[in-house]
């Protein structure tokens, strides 16, 4: 059973060709965690953004790293994709910012040395 407080983690190429991996994972822990199925979408959506903004259409040498943090109304995903020796830019255009403002409660994307870093958070619904 997950708990609260319990994190997976993804480590995998930077290829898009496994971003599906990446969407399927926070898809099925948000399900376990109780999301409702539009608040699982919601997660897929935003996975989807992050990640295909880090990666981009032909991949990228290096990993992406995904840290899933399961806590008791929340899934709180952190990202790092890691690029040596490449000029890499947090670029989340205008309508990726729209996208991720709609579908999840809080998102960033910071870069510097290589490195890209996201962090999203999706809250769940209240229960009646």
């Amino acid at each position: 059973m997950i708990g609260d407080g319990e994190q997976v983690r993804l480590v995998m190429p930077a290829t898009p060709e496994l971003l599906r991996v990446a969407r399927l994972t926070a898809a099925g822990l948000a399900s376990r965690l109780g999301f409702s199925f539009d608040e699982v979408e919601d997660v897929k959506i935003a996975v989807d953004e992050l990640c295909f903004a880090l990666v981009g259409t032909k991949g990228r040498e290096g990993t992406l790293t995904l840290v899933y943090q399961l806590q008791a109304d929340s899934l709180v995903i952190e990202g790092t994709g890691g690029f040596p020796g490449q000029d890499v830019r947090a670029t989340t255009g205008e309508l990726s910012t729209l996208i991720l403002s709609a579908v999840v409660d809080s998102h960033e994307v910071t870069d510097g040395d290589g490195t890209v870093r996201f962090k999203l958070t999706k809250r769940r619904s209240p229960r009646p």
